[in-house]
């Protein structure tokens, strides 16, 4: 998919979202509940101003910045090597905020439904993508698994990066399998995403100084 009909589409979706919030604001509450905890409970209200166009907001701001990238990035043309994937992620990405923003208005228009169980499914979408897209990025100052090592090297950021795909991708499957133990799931994404980051570093550190003994 072109950029320019990413940017088209993308845009289309953030302005639905100003509209309908517009056309529900007079329904909202002066204080609307904006923050979940782990079980789906509200934890969190805000103004509802912010509460109706804060994601809105924000969706346009990281637009503007991830279309910023390609054209700042010292090494702007490694970018276009695998543009089309990570065009692919800005959409995905302001989809998922469409879909964040419909679940945090839902509940202040009266609907019940376990806030946990809808989110971290799309959560788990969105880092199985990000797995697709490291399995093709090539190196940059700001797509990535940016290490001193694998900025250093080329091979090493490639091996870092197949490895890194293969995790996230392992990752969101976790991510689904622990929505069915809601009690514990923020414990076992701790439990992941840490070690996992952790592991990615660490690897890339010593395939580094694998190749410099070499």
């Amino acid at each position: 998919m072109k950029s320019k009909i990413v940017l088209g589409i993308a845009l289309s979706i953030i302005l639905i979202s100003f509209i309908i919030g517009i056309a529900l604001y007079g329904q909202m509450p002066e204080q609307m509940a904006s923050h979940w905890n782990a079980k789906g409970e509200v934890n969190g209200y805000m103004p509802k101003f912010w509460g109706i166009f804060l994601m809105p907001f924000v969706s346009l701001i990281l637009l503007f910045i991830f279309l910023l990238i390609p054209r700042i990035d010292p090494l702007k043309n490694n970018i276009k090597m695998f543009r089309s994937y990570f065009d692919g992620f800005i959409l995905l990405l302001v989809i998922y905020f469409f879909y964040i923003y419909i679940l945090t208005l839902l509940p202040n228009l009266g609907y019940n439904f376990n806030m946990t169980l809808t989110i971290f499914p799309a959560i788990a979408v969105l880092f199985y993508y990000l797995g697709v897209l490291l399995e093709h990025t090539k190196r940059n100052w700001f797509i990535g698994i940016r290490t001193p090592w694998t900025l250093s090297n080329e091979l090493v950021w490639n091996k870092t990066h197949k490895l890194a795909s293969k995790l996230f991708k392992l990752f969101a499957v976790i991510m689904l399998v622990g929505v069915f133990f809601p009690d514990y799931f923020i414990w076992i994404i701790l439990g992941v995403i840490v070690p996992l980051s952790l592991y990615l570093i660490l690897y890339s550190y010593l395939e580094y100084k694998k190749l410099k003994r070499k």
